[in-house]
């Protein structure tokens, strides 16, 4: 543990939690979404467990990556024909799976806060899951959230220690966190659609770097990942376009109100 206090450590270490924090805002909307699927008296705990359970799995497979790392960028199986060609990873097999269920999640939301049902106030269709269930996807999706950044990681440090504390420093700091974003979800509702487009956008760039990481070749034409840089620019078009939207609305609800 020594090591852990040298100069260089301390600063990598810094730099390491303001890495997994930036790379964590996309996991804290989707673990905040989850939890509301549940029971709203274990929405709490459903949360907090699944990323203490997270949390020990992240720091297990930092020790598998640090071990065998070889094994998640060797070539598993290839698809080579004229329409597509590609090289499939361990690691890019993790990420497109996840950047596609993510997809799926954020549309399938998004159908049902459209729904009759959902207008209609019937909050029992929202609640589909067990809190066993919502944990153990919460528990899925951090490790694949968390997979690019203990990569990045490891392109930072060789310490095990310093990438350790990192994550769980992290990890408890989105503990914190979790419940801050949770209610205030709850009580802007309007700001949860904003939420499940960001998520929406979130897995396009997953499946883009998925695709990006098992060299996927479409007619001839390569997956580019999606720049981090365009993800958060997106992020904060969608933002500002969503506050002027609402101050329209209600700028057009007083103009109702006093033209009665």
């Amino acid at each position: 543990m020594a090591e852990l206090l040298t100069v260089d450590n301390l600063l990598t270490l810094l730099m390491l939690i303001f890495l997994q924090a930036v790379l964590g805002f996309d996991n804290l909307l989707y673990i905040s979404l989850e939890s509301k699927r549940v029971a709203a008296d274990k929405q709490q705990m459903v949360r907090r467990i699944g990323i203490g359970l997270a949390i020990a799995l992240r720091l297990v497979l930092l020790f598998v990556v640090v071990k065998a790392i070889s094994a998640f960028q060797s070539e598993l199986f290839g698809i080579h024909t004229e329409l597509i060609s590609a090289a499939f990873t361990g690691h890019a097999l993790i990420v497109l799976g996840g950047g596609c269920f993510i997809i799926y999640t954020a549309i399938k939301e998004i159908s049902h806060m459209l729904s009759i049902e959902h207008i209609e106030g019937e909050e029992n269709a929202a609640t589909t899951r067990s809190p066993g269930t919502a944990i153990a996807w919460i528990v899925v999706m951090n490790l694949v959230f968390s997979f690019d950044s203990i990569l990045s990681a490891l392109a930072l440090t060789d310490v095990f220690a310093v990438m350790a504390v990192a994550i769980v420093v992290s990890g408890v700091m989105m503990i914190v966190l979790a419940d801050t974003v949770a209610d205030f979800l709850k009580k802007n509702r309007m700001y949860e659609v904003l939420g499940l487009f960001v998520l929406f956008i979130v897995g396009i760039m997953l499946v883009s770097e998925g695709g990006h990481l098992a060299h996927i070749h479409l007619l001839g034409h390569a997956v580019e990942p999606m720049a981090k840089s365009t993800f958060y620019f997106t992020l904060i078009v969608l933002v500002i376009v969503d506050v002027a939207q609402g101050r329209y609305q209600k700028k057009l609800n007083l103009e109702r109100k006093h033209g009665h």
